[in-house]
């Protein structure tokens, strides 16, 4: 028999157990932890879910449960929705006092030093009362985290198509050198006169080293990559020992032990994206959204 679309409505509960069910791999256990719930009550509403809608979603698999096609297709159609209506729901809630709240907000492992740390000290002292939840990781980690929901707000080099982003500022690639390296006092050089330097860079799979090794390629030469780091302060101390050159961001706080020289040409930037989870965050998401768009994370 034919339902009726109010049949046809499943329970959002249920949704989002089904939705961290298949974030957690199939393992309930860890599913109902992260939600809070006993696996039991889990189960039974997945199994309610499955009735509910006269399909099935959940299959043994080994320890596990396999998600059959129709539940992972259902996931992906739910778990956009079910984000935004969990910030509308923030959002009214916090409409009484857009001064108190969580903000879930992630930014490259690359930028906390200077910058990131500048802007959240900023804005920590003109709203006390939120409180900011950070995490510092991959790119690809962030993105994957604003999908699933685990974070409200990031900042994301380079901006990713597949979340909602503005670009809020460039970035300028200078050239790292020891302050005794026999270009230091270069107001600016070719990526070319860096050929027979050794390099010290950020892994193969981090956006600027792929920059890297397109420049150099561009320039006739493959970067000699002498250490890899994923830090940029860690990488300008050991430009600082005479350990190689680097291609990196300029610092925000200068180093006498090591000269920053402008790259002649265009092109040596970086765009800075904000990225959000959903279109439209919740009122106190929004207060630190203007604020770092306002902020000059370019500087």
């Amino acid at each position: 028999m034919e339902r009726s679309p109010a049949a046809r409505t499943a329970p959002l509960t249920a949704l989002r157990e089904l939705v961290e069910l298949a974030d957690q791999d199939g393992h309930l256990t860890e599913a109902a932890a992260a939600l809070g719930i006993p696996q039991s009550t889990m189960s039974r509403r997945i199994h309610a879910l499955e009735r509910h809608l006269g399909v099935p979603l959940i299959v043994p698999r080994g320890r596990a449960i396999g998600l059959t096609t129709a539940a992972l297709d259902l996931v992906d159609g739910v778990r956009t929705p079910l984000r935004e209506i969990d910030a509308a729901l923030i959002d009214s809630a916090e409409a009484a006092d857009p001064e108190h709240g969580t903000i879930r907000f992630g930014f490259p492992l690359t930028m906390g030093a200077g910058e990131v740390p500048d802007l959240l000290a900023a804005f920590n002292r003109d709203h006390p009362g939120i409180r900011l939840d950070l995490k510092q990781a991959h790119g690809a980690e962030l993105v994957d985290d604003l999908q699933r929901g685990v974070l409200d707000l990031a900042i994301i080099i380079p901006p990713p198509p597949e979340v909602p982003h503005e670009i809020v500022a460039n970035q300028s690639i200078v050239a790292a050198v020891p302050a005794d390296h026999r270009l230091a006092d270069r107001a600016e050089v070719t990526v070319a006169q860096l050929a027979e330097e050794e390099f010290i860079s950020t892994p193969a799979t981090y956006n600027l080293r792929e920059l890297t090794d397109r420049w150099c390629e561009s320039a006739g030469f493959v970067p000699q990559v002498k250490i890899e780091v994923t830090e940029f302060s860690t990488i300008r101390e050991f430009v600082g020992r005479g350990m190689g050159v680097a291609l990196i961001p300029r610092a925000v706080r200068p180093m006498g032990s090591i000269a920053e020289v402008g790259l002649r040409g265009p092109g040596y930037v970086r765009e800075i994206a904000l990225c959000t989870a959903v279109r439209r965050p919740s009122r106190v998401v929004q207060r630190l959204r203007d604020f770092v768009a306002e902020w000059d994370l370019g500087r």
